[in-house]
Order: structure tokens, then sequence, then C-alpha cells
């Protein structure tokens, strides 16, 4: 999605974990598995030592059972006097478990419960079998906890990133959406009553509206396909441009609107080219259903250092024609023009209609 790209599985490199695993088992399980004494206790160290090294190493594909798994094998290997580690192998494991389940509040209370009745089994050794073990207690809570709750901050930092990310996305779409399905349904609507409000309607006529209109839709349904389909497969569908723009001014004619174009800006960066596409194509839309029978003007052209969109109607030729709007395609200019680093503003006119100002960087800059 975009801006946010964080995954678990790839918060750090994987020689990172190695190399925090060869730490912890070299300072706490070799040598006092070592100087155990007896094979078996020997053996049994040894395979709980790769045990531990392998969760470790594995903890962001299974937190939860490599914590798990790390803190049995902790706890048996401490018993056995094979081990010597305060929960840091367990400590490491919980992080990214931590970060995953941030919302989950409960899981607080089963590692708490976890931890003391961890606690309460290592107290249980004999006094003499592991030497320091308050101090090992001690650090053993402090990893725990510093581990659990630097989870819990990552990951609530990381859920509000995705959360802005899927807004942004959200809103992202239902711009396309509103661009591309509001102007072919407003292009139908006034093509049909053009060719409805003529008292003599001839047959071709009849023919070529309808072919018209049939063209606008599968236009539409291609974008919005697209649109999904880019959505689907996380890819970025090609934008529109001011080459695009001709087709657009004759779509807009045939709906019954006079269009005066004038495009002068030249090859522009995909991102401005789009957002100037964008915005002559929803101003047309609202001169398409709120001043029908108009006459437009579209002046696009290059100023100083960015790019200028001007487009400007005579108001409505049937007074009362016009359909209501929502505001929603404005608020949507002006949302494309600041991502951009540009500006937008609309207004009527003196003498009569309505008219939209862009003014946009040719770099596209954020």
């Amino acid at each position: 999605m975009g801006a946010v790209e964080h995954d678990l599985k790839t918060d750090s490199p994987r020689a990172v974990d190695v190399g925090a695993a060869l730490v912890v088992v070299g300072m706490f399980w070799v040598l006092p598995t070592v100087s155990a004494g007896g094979w078996q206790r020997g053996v049994i160290g040894a395979c709980l030592a790769v045990v531990t090294g392998v969760v470790m190493v594995a903890r962001r594909r299974i937190p939860f059972g490599a914590t798990v798994t790390a803190g049995a094998a902790t706890l048996v290997g401490t018993v056995l006097g094979v081990c010597q580690d305060p929960m840091l192998a367990t400590a490491w494991c919980l992080y990214p478990l931590a970060v995953e389940r941030v919302s989950r509040t409960r899981l607080v209370a089963a590692v708490l419960a976890g931890l003391f009745a961890a606690l309460s089994l290592v107290s249980g050794v004999p006094e003499g079998a592991v030497r320091g073990l308050g101090e090992q207690l001690v650090v053993a809570v402090a990893a725990l906890s510093v581990a659990w709750l630097l989870g819990m901050t990552v990951g609530k930092q990381l859920r509000s990133a995705r959360e802005a990310e899927r807004a942004r996305v959200q809103l992202a779409v239902a711009r396309d959406v509103h661009d591309v399905v509001g102007h072919a349904l407003g292009v139908i609507v006034a093509e049909a009553g053009v060719t409805l409000s003529l008292p003599d309607t001839r047959e071709d006529e009849l023919r070529a509206t309808l072919a018209g209109v049939e063209g606008h839709a599968r236009t539409a349904l291609a974008d919005v396909q697209s649109l999904v389909r880019s959505l689907r497969t996380d890819d970025s569908r090609v934008a529109p441009s001011t080459a695009e723009l001709p087709t657009l001014f004759a779509a807009t004619r045939a709906a019954g609107i006079r269009v005066d174009a004038s495009v002068g800006t030249g090859p522009l960066d995909e991102t401005v080219g789009a957002v100037v596409f964008r915005i002559v194509q929803e101003s047309l839309s609202n001169v398409v259903r709120h001043a029908p029978g108009a006459s437009c003007s579209v002046d696009v052209r290059r100023e100083g250092d960015g790019v200028v969109v001007l487009i400007r109607d005579d108001g409505p030729a049937v007074p009362g024609g016009e359909v209501p709007g929502t505001g929603l395609g404005l608020d949507g200019m002006r949302e494309r023009a600041r991502s951009i680093g540009g500006t937008v503003r609309w207004g009527t006119r003196p003498a009569g209609g309505f008219e939209v100002v862009a003014r946009l960087p040719l770099a596209g800059a954020r």
C-alpha cells in the first residue's frame, strides 16, 4: 500500500537474528553445558541450545511459537543447570509477538501469568543449583518487560501508519471513481437529453447518440476495471495525461457544450499531467451537469515554473436546467492539487457563469 512497506518479516536483516542467537547461545548455554558434567546433561543442553538458537532466528515467522519454545527451553535448561540465560532469548522472540498482537489486550494478562509461572518454577530450584539466581530473575523480568513494552509501542505506530495509508488509498480510489463514473454518466445523460429535446430526431441521429452513449459507458467501465485490477495486483495503472484531453473535449461537445480549448504545455511530469487531466475532466463534468448548453473555454498553459489550468463557462443556456451537486468533485480537485504542491480556486464570474483556476508546479513537488 503506498507509503507503508514495513513488514515484521523484513523488519531487520536475518543476519541480526543469527548474530543475536550466536551471542545468547554462546554466552549463556555453551559454558554451562560443557561444565555441567555427564554426557546425558551435555546432550540435553546442546539440543536445547540448538532449539533456542533456531527459534530466535525464526521469531518473525512464528512469533508466538518461538516465544513459548524459547521460554520453555530456558526454564528446562536452567533447572538442569545447563543454561544461565536470564530470559534474553525469550525477550528477543517476544518483541515481534508484541508488535503483531498489539490490539489484543488480553494477551497481556496471559504473558504476565506465564511470566509469574516461569519465575515460580525457577524459584523452586535448590539454592545452590544456580548461581546468582536473584540477579538472574531481576534481569529476566526487566528483559521481558522491556521487550513487551517496546514491541507494543512499535506495534501501535505501525498500526497508525497502516490506517493512515489505508485512508489515503480509499480517498484516492473515491476520487478516481467519482471523476471517471461522474463524467461518463454526466455526458451520457446530457447526450440523451439533447437528443430527446429535438422535435424531429431522425433514426440516424438516434443511432449516433446511442453509439456515443455506448462508447462513454465502455470507456468508464474500462477505467473502473483498470482501477480495480491495479488494487488487486498492487500495480500502478497507467495515469491519464494531457494527451487525452482532445478526447475529453470531443465527449463534452457531444453532450451539447461548446468548448473552446487551448492546450500548450508540451510534455509534463506524469503526476502533474494526471492532475491536470482530472481537474479539466471534473470541471467539464460540472459544466455538463450544472450549465447545460453553455459555452466553455479551457486554457492549459505553462507559466513560469508551473502550469496554469483555467476553465470558464458562461452559465446554463436554459436557466433552471442545472443539476444540484454535492461539492465532492470540487473538494477532489483541491486535494489533487495539494498532493503535488499546487492550488486550485473556483467561483462565480461577475458576468455570469463559473470559473476554475488551478496552478500546479511543473515538477510535481510534494
